[in-house]
């Protein structure tokens, strides 16, 4: 395909104000009624000797603060600088991954009251999966039933 040099220099122009091949093809059918296929579109951005500007990196969202859970027996929290729970109390934390693993509709990490880890996952038929870090590993009851309630709460908030 070509362009006259009028056309060639609106087109260039185009493509170094940032618009995104889509955006320059329909430009181009709608200015100059000139139909392309992607791949047409491409050989001209090509020959016009011109490279689409690259997207503005996406910001990552402000990372989760894990949800730490205090037993029923320890002290009541006192504002947000509140102490821990007791050395022997059970602390479990949960945090929800920023970017889904594939295939999840939510994802995230576990931190259990013995200091082990585990990656766990909602997949998009609703059954949940934990990825523990050493084959055979099972967290305490107590520890399970923690992370069932602070899971909930966490999924609430994202609306799942």
């Amino acid at each position: 395909m070509q362009l006259t040099p009028a056309q060639a220099e609106v087109a260039r122009k185009w493509i170094e104000d940032g618009a995104k091949l889509s955006e320059f093809q329909r430009k181009l059918e709608g200015e100059f009624g000139i139909k392309l296929t992607y791949m047409e579109t491409r050989i001209l951005v090509d020959d016009l000797k011109v490279v689409p500007k690259d997207p503005e990196p996406v910001k990552a969202p402000e990372p989760v603060v894990p949800a730490t859970v205090v037993p029923a027996d320890a002290a009541p929290l006192d504002g947000p600088l509140a102490e821990p729970a007791p050395a022997g109390g059970v602390q479990v934390s949960v945090v929800v991954d920023a970017i889904t693993r594939p295939g999840a509709i939510a994802s995230g990490s576990v931190k259990f009251s013995d200091g082990q880890t585990a990656q766990w996952y909602l997949d998009q038929t609703g059954r949940f999966g934990m990825v523990p870090p050493q084959k055979g590993y099972r967290p305490s009851e107590a520890d399970l039933q923690q992370f069932q309630v602070i899971l909930d709460r966490e999924l609430q908030k994202l609306g799942i």
